[in-house]
């Protein structure tokens, strides 16, 4: 475990997260100072007896930081909530039209509290024309960033293992019901990650002893294996215990399943499976081995390690 200084605080956006709860655990096991962010929609992270995690304020999302305000609203807010942090761990938003917009109030409020570095989760494949609309919007955050003067870390992380299991489902085709892996992924590969990785990569990041070692660095996190979604079906089969086979979608086939959804979520998960089907999730990097000090998750050590994670997979219908 990475020593904290007891002079740094961290803060970390997001905290009731998947990706930032796990984040909370690491900073407090390791002694650090920090000050969590969270914004209801998740639960704040405590110790197993119900305790708050030791040397950790939290901060609800101020009710005047609503999906809507305005950009100038969230960075007046945000910039107290910075206040004399030492590093600023940023998630992105929801998705959204104003979802860029939130990301450079946040970058702004961090220049005005005085906050020396900001840590950004962006997204494998980042560029102004990428395939994934996420990775576009993260692109755009990365150049904001880039053109202040924070001292800036950027973990570009792939698909999730998590977010695999959700485009499971439960179905009837021809004469038999089945299960099936519906994604508009075509035959591409994906080397995805788990959320614990990237809690782990980015542990080591805000506590290292050299606080300037990542200064200006892009990681790529990434799983040990690139996978296609066939043997994505299969792994996932195995740990379930039944058989569960890919079927490729269209957009449209897609937009239909995840009706339910909102417009910007469905869009990111479609635009996200065509970067998997253009091969931008396909590479396999050894950022995690590298920065955590152990290898990354395969899907299959996933799957066997973290059970309650795709626990909805065991139920008699997945949808």
């Amino acid at each position: 475990m990475t020593p904290a200084s007891p002079d740094r605080l961290v803060v970390l956006t997001g905290a009731d997260g998947r990706l930032g709860s796990r984040l909370a655990f690491r900073i407090a096991a390791a002694g650090g100072r920090q000050r969590l962010l969270v914004t209801g929609r998740g639960q704040v992270p405590r110790l197993p007896d119900g305790a708050p995690l030791p040397e950790t304020e939290v901060v609800a999302l101020p009710s005047e930081l609503s999906f809507d305000s305005s950009p100038e609203t969230a960075s007046r807010v945000l910039t107290g909530v910075f206040e004399g942090a030492h590093a600023v761990f940023l998630v992105p938003g929801q998705a959204g039209r104003r979802r860029v917009a939130r990301h450079r109030a946040a970058v702004d409020a961090a220049v005005l509290a005085g906050v020396p570095h900001v840590v950004y989760v962006s997204s494998v494949g980042a560029a102004p024309d990428a395939v994934a609309t996420v990775a576009r919007d993260d692109w755009l955050t990365e150049e904001y960033l880039r053109g202040t003067d924070l001292r800036w870390t950027l973990l570009r992380t792939s698909m999730f293992h998590r977010t695999l299991t959700f485009a499971v489902h439960d179905e009837s085709y021809g004469s038999a019901p089945g299960t099936v892996l519906r994604a508009p992924a075509g035959d591409g590969r994906v080397a995805s990650v788990s959320h614990d990785d990237v809690a782990d990569v980015a542990t080591a990041v805000l506590l290292d002893e050299d606080p300037r070692r990542h200064d200006g660095r892009t990681y790529h996190l990434t799983g040990p294996e690139s996978l296609s979604l066939d043997e994505v079906a299969e792994t996932l089969s195995a740990a379930v215990g039944r058989t569960i086979r890919y079927v490729p979608q269209t957009a449209e086939q897609a937009r239909a399943l995840f009706s339910r959804s909102t417009t910007g979520e469905v869009e990111d998960w479609i635009t996200q499976c065509q970067a998997v089907e253009a091969g931008v999730l396909a590479g396999v990097s050894p950022d995690v081995g590298q920065l955590a000090g152990r290898p990354a998750r395969s899907l299959a050590d996933w799957l066997d390690d973290y059970p309650a994670e795709w626990a909805h997979l065991r139920l008699p219908s997945v949808r």
